[in-house]
């Protein structure tokens, strides 16, 4: 896709978001680089997304140098064995999914001096296809997280099922929203409910959440031939 069509997905994402969520929260656009080249990621900052994330260790690697300076997220599932390459490179991850995984992020953390910003990951929908913790020990992993050295929980994500049940998405996009709201009473440095994605961002900002992470609707379909 040309910079210029990007350029101008992008400012009608941000037109279109710009009022924030119902709860008069800012939604913070997230761009997923799943694929994406150093061009087309270049073209999405300079329009103005709040964030880059990528999916896979190692195209954050190969690309990392090329991408003008933004906020870097990381929004995929993490291998213990990677950890390594993202602590203190990237400025929040959204997929802290179990507790193997913080322990991991808390002793690179420690060693390297630094404070790993993370999003714990609910698996909402009870999906065996997804990670996450399930959304009755998603308080208790919280508590927990957030006395975990070299750690700072800024708040949950969730991918919602596949469905076309729109009552369904808006109830467990709901729960999201309620387990956001009972971590923030007692730590007001929880800020971000990550959850939305291309095909389904407008409802969930609808429900609360504040921030998206869109993919092809800023880059369009990914030519997973290239």
């Amino acid at each position: 896709m040309e910079r210029e069509e990007i350029f101008s997905r992008v400012q009608a994402i941000k037109a279109e978001i710009a009022s924030g969520n119902p709860l008069g929260e800012r939604v913070t656009l997230v761009a997923a680089t799943k694929m994406q080249t150093p061009e087309a990621i270049n073209a999405a900052i300079e329009a103005g997304v709040d964030a880059v994330a990528e999916n896979k260790v190692q195209e954050f690697r190969e690309k990392n140098s090329l991408v003008q300076p933004c906020p870097r997220h990381f929004i995929g599932h993490l291998q213990m064995n990677k950890v390594k390459y993202l602590v203190g490179e990237i400025g929040l991850f959204h997929s802290c999914d179990r507790d193997e995984l913080a322990a991991e992020l808390s002793r690179l953390s420690v060693k390297h001096g630094v404070v790993s910003e993370i999003l714990i990951q609910v698996n909402i929908g009870r999906e065996a296809s997804k990670g996450g913790y399930a959304p009755e020990f998603a308080e208790e992993a919280f508590c927990r997280l957030r006395e975990t050295p070299g750690l700072k929980v800024r708040g949950f994500m969730a991918m919602l099922p596949d469905s076309d049940d729109q009552a369904l998405l808006g109830g467990l996009a709901d729960e999201m929203r309620a387990l956001y709201e009972e971590a923030k009473r007692s730590d007001p440095g929880i800020s971000f409910l990550s959850m939305g994605m291309s095909g389904d961002y407008r409802l969930c900002i609808a429900h609360g959440s504040n921030m998206i992470r869109l993919g092809s609707t800023i880059f369009g379909a990914r030519e997973y031939s290239r």
